[in-house]
């Protein structure tokens, strides 16, 4: 009955969310249906998509990870990785540029709510939109033959109330354009964007690998408007740089997401957008829950916050030597960049707690394939879209079924 309850709320809700928010906008499943049913082939591609782990798999990653975490960096060493992280950013943009990363051009497969849906994106943003995928065939598979790991089985529901040390302001998104709500410039002045219908901000932009497929696409839509920022200045200087750099469309500017004193160059509450992909991971796990915080402040009512980031168990979290480990699946690369690995439980937590409504959170599993080694690698990564409420009475209204929506 409770699982009736929530799916009618849950469809009174999207009949007021825009089409783009839509669950239904595209499949569930992520990316590609290249699906692996005879393990005879397994060499002859290089990925392979909605991969179950056996026990024994599940087992020797676990195992892998006790090991490698064994041995902790010493607490005095540690300061320096938080104390000195822009710089390591800086050093690894200095020797790499932008050849390390390739462009993300699955972004808008992923999350094709990235752009504002109109006469002239709508279009495109459906042909970029799974165009490989058979949806019934991606659907069925992933019911079928995806079971969860255990820390993945619980049926995590929409949060209600106040998270633990959250005040009324902070949960209390009915309006943003208050003084409690704006840092920075004032909403009445000009600021980069001022102008535009439709805004969209890319934490942690590096060399602009999301930037620049996003800006080629948003040529058709000249209303709307796109922020990137890095605490690394050589990254923002790399996509300044860049020739498809659009000043007119585009604002890259140099911020330390960590900072809360740190203004950003437009007002809170204005943002449609925010793309956090593979950043949260290499932010300290004690600093990760202010990031998200003051990151919904920003969304304007019914914006929306798209995240993609490390999974427990990830390929890269078993390659660790010891002596890398800084705390709990929390370690530090040879070169002083750290990187997190996730739960979607704890993806849940964090944007709940930041007032945010979860659209979706998947762990998003591939077998990686080196046919010419003849060795596989999983790769497990969570993905999720979260929601800023439209207005507080949909809060107010969650409030009052506690019970029916932790049961």
């Amino acid at each position: 009955m409770n699982g009736i309850w929530r799916n009618s709320v849950s469809c009174l809700r999207i009949r007021k969310v825009s089409h783009r928010y839509q669950s239904g906008y595209h499949p569930v499943a992520p990316l590609g249906s290249r699906i692996l049913t005879d393990p005879a082939k397994v060499f002859e591609h290089n990925m392979w998509d909605h991969m179950q782990w056996s026990r024994e798999e599940e087992a020797a990653a676990r195992k892998k990870v006790e090991e490698n975490s064994a041995v902790r960096v010493l607490p005095e060493e540690q300061v320096k990785y938080e104390s000195e992280a822009n710089k390591y950013w800086d050093t690894f943009y200095k020797i790499h540029k932008n050849k390390f990363f390739k462009d993300r051009n699955w972004l808008l497969r992923e999350f094709p709510e990235i752009l504002p849906v109109d006469q002239k994106t709508e279009k495109k943003a459906k042909e970029l939109s799974w165009d490989h995928v058979k949806t019934d065939a991606a659907n069925c598979f992933s019911r079928k033959h995806c079971p969860t790991m255990p820390e993945e089985k619980n049926d995590y529901k929409k949060c209600s109330g106040l998270s633990d040390g959250q005040s009324k302001e902070e949960s209390d998104f009915s309006n943003p354009d208050t003084e409690e709500h704006r840092k920075g410039p004032l909403q009445t002045e000009l600021f980069p964007g001022s102008n535009a219908a439709f805004r969209i901000l890319e934490v942690g932009c590096g060399a602009g690998n999301s930037v620049f497929p996003i800006l080629n696409t948003l040529q058709n839509a000249p209303e709307s408007f796109l922020y990137c920022c890095d605490f690394a200045s050589r990254a923002v200087e790399l996509v300044k740089s860049n020739p498809s750099y659009r000043a007119a469309q585009c604002c890259a500017f140099v911020h330390d997401v960590c900072d809360d004193r740190s203004a950003y160059p437009f007002p809170d509450g204005i943002l449609d957008v925010i793309l956090l992909v593979f950043v949260l991971s290499s932010i300290h796990p004690d600093r990760m829950q202010g990031v998200v915080n003051q990151l919904s402040k920003l969304l304007k009512p019914g914006g929306m916050l798209f995240f993609r980031d490390y999974g427990r168990y990830d390929k890269t979290q078993l390659r660790f030597k010891r002596g890398h480990c800084l705390s709990e699946n929390f370690y530090v690369r040879g070169d002083g960049t750290r990187a997190y690995f996730f739960t979607k439980g704890e993806v849940h937590s964090m944007f709940c707690k930041a007032g945010l409504d979860e659209k979706q959170n998947l762990v998003d599993r591939r077998l990686q394939v080196n046919r010419k080694k003849q060795v596989k690698m999983h790769r497990v990564w969570v993905q999720g879209k979260f929601q800023k409420p439209l207005h507080l009475s949909q809060k107010s209204s969650r409030l009052a079924f506690p019970l029916l929506s932790h049961s």
